[in-house]
C-alpha cells in the first residue's frame, strides 16, 4: 500500500523480487517507515501481482512484477536492490550506477576486493574495476564506509554468522588466525527458491548432512575479510551443513587461544565492539538458538573458553534470510541514506 506522505521519501526497487531473498526484501520494505517501495522486477513472473505469487502479501503489497528495464528503474527509484544469482548483477550494476542510482547487491559479484579470488570461486568478472569501489556490507563493522558508498556488496549468510563473532576477537590478537574452524548449519531456504534434487522435500526432511566440505564458495569470501582484519595469513576450515528447517543459521567457531583470556573477557570485548542497543546481542555463556532470531535482523553470539584445551568457542545464530541477506541489505540502505539503522527492522522475535 502507498501511505499518504510517502511521496517525498526515498524510493526503492527490488530486482529479482520473487526469489526468497527478494521476497524477504519486499516484506521488510513494505513496512519500512522511511522509504517507498515503487518497483519490483522478475524474470519469470512479468505482469503478475506480487501478492499472487506470495499470498501472504495480499493487502500489503499491491505492485505487479515488471521486466528488468534500467531506464524505468532510473525514473522511479533512488536505490536498487539486486537480489539475483551471481553473474547477473555484474551485467546490470554498471548501468544502474551510471544512471545515478545507489545499488545494494545481494549476490557475490561485489563482495570481493581481489578479482582473482572472485574468479577462483565463481567465474570471470565483467566489471572488475568496480570491486575496489564496492564496500563490503557487514553493517556493524564497515558502517563508516557504507555511509559514503554508492555500491554495497551485501555479505553472504555464512560469512555474516562467522565474521561478526570473530572480527572483534581477532582484532584483539587473542586467537591464532591459523587455527580457525567454522562448523555451520543452515536452513534449506539458503539454497534459494529454485528446486534441486538436493533440496527436494524428500531429500531434506528427516535429514542432516554436511555438504561442500572445505569447498564452499563462501570460504574465500570469509578468508579475504579475515586476512584484511588480521593483517596476516588466515587458515579457516569451513564445514557447512544442511538442516531440515526453512530458515535459520547457527555457526560454531573454534580457535586456539594465544592469550590467557576467559569467557568474561571475550564477552566484554564483544559488548565493547557492538554495544547493547544494536542488532548484535551477546548471550554470554548461553548457546544462541535460531528460534530466538527467526524473522529478525538479530545476530546472537555466545562464548565459551575451553581453558584446559586452549580453545575459544564462539557461537552465533541468525536468520539466514534476514540478517544473512535481506535484513542486512536494508540495514545497509539505512546507513547509505542516513536513516536509523533499525528503521524497518524492528521486528520483535517470536517467544516460541
Amino acid at each position: 500500500m502507498t501511505a499518504g506522505g510517502k511521496e517525498e521519501m526515498p524510493k526503492v526497487a527490488v530486482v529479482g523480487a520473487t526469489g526468497y531473498a527478494g521476497a524477504e526484501l519486499v516484506r521488510i520494505l513494505a513496512g519500512h517507515p522511511g522509504v517507498r517501495l515503487v518497483c519490483l522486477t522478475s524474470r519469470r513472473h512479468v505482469g503478475a501481482d506480487f501478492a499472487a505469487i506470495y499470498p501472504s502479501m495480499k493487502n500489503v503489497v499491491d505492485l505487479k512484477c515488471q521486466a528488468y528495464d534500467p531506464g524505468v528503474l532510473a525514473r522511479k527509484a533512488d536505490v536498487v536492490f539486486t537480489a539475483l544469482p551471481h553473474k547477473l548483477p555484474m551485467q546490470f550494476v554498471p548501468e544502474l550506477l551510471e544512471k545515478g542510482l545507489k545499488v545494494i547487491d545481494l549476490s557475490a559479484d561485489f563482495r570481493f576486493r581481489d578479482v582473482e579470488t572472485y574468479v577462483g570461486a565463481y567465474q570471470q568478472h565483467a566489471c572488475p574495476g568496480l570491486l575496489e569501489e564496492a564496500v563490503y556490507g557487514l553493517s556493524e563493522i564497515y558502517a563508516d564506509r557504507i555511509s559514503k558508498a554508492r555500491l554495497v556488496g551485501n555479505p553472504g549468510c555464512y560469512p555474516t554468522s562467522i565474521l561478526l563473532p570473530l572480527i572483534p576477537v581477532l582484532r584483539k590478537g587473542w586467537i591464532d588466525p591459523r587455527t580457525l574452524v567454522a562448523d555451520s548449519k543452515s536452513g534449506v531456504s539458503g539454497a534459494g527458491a529454485t528446486a534441486t534434487p538436493a533440496t527436494h522435500y524428500c531429500r531434506v526432511n528427516e535429514s542432516f548432512k554436511a555438504y561442500k566440505v572445505a569447498a564452499h564458495r563462501h570460504q574465500p569470501e570469509i578468508t579475504e575479510v579475515l586476512r584484511r582484519e588480521a593483517g596476516c595469513e588466515v587458515k579457516l576450515t569451513f564445514v557447512p551443513h544442511l538442516t531440515p528447517m526453512t530458515r535459520g543459521m547457527e555457526s560454531t567457531i573454534y580457535a586456539d587461544l594465544t592469550a590467557p583470556v576467559d569467557a568474561l573477557q571475550v564477552t566484554e570485548c564483544l559488548r565493547e565492539a557492538y554495544g547493547d542497543d544494536g542488532f548484535v546481542r551477546i548471550c554470554g555463556s548461553r548457546p544462541p538458538d535460531t528460534l530466538d532470531v527467526r524473522g529478525t535482523n538479530y545476530c546472537d553470539i555466545g562464548v565459551v573458553a575451553d581453558g584446559p584445551n586452549g580453545k575459544l568457542i564462539l557461537m552465533s545464530a541468525i536468520d539466514n534470510l534476514v540478517k544473512g541477506a535481506a535484513g542486512q541489505a536494508v540495514q545497509n540502505m539505512n546507513i547509505m541514506l542516513g536513516l536509523e539503522q533499525s528503521a524497518g527492522l524492528e521486528s520483535v522475535p517470536f517467544p516460541v
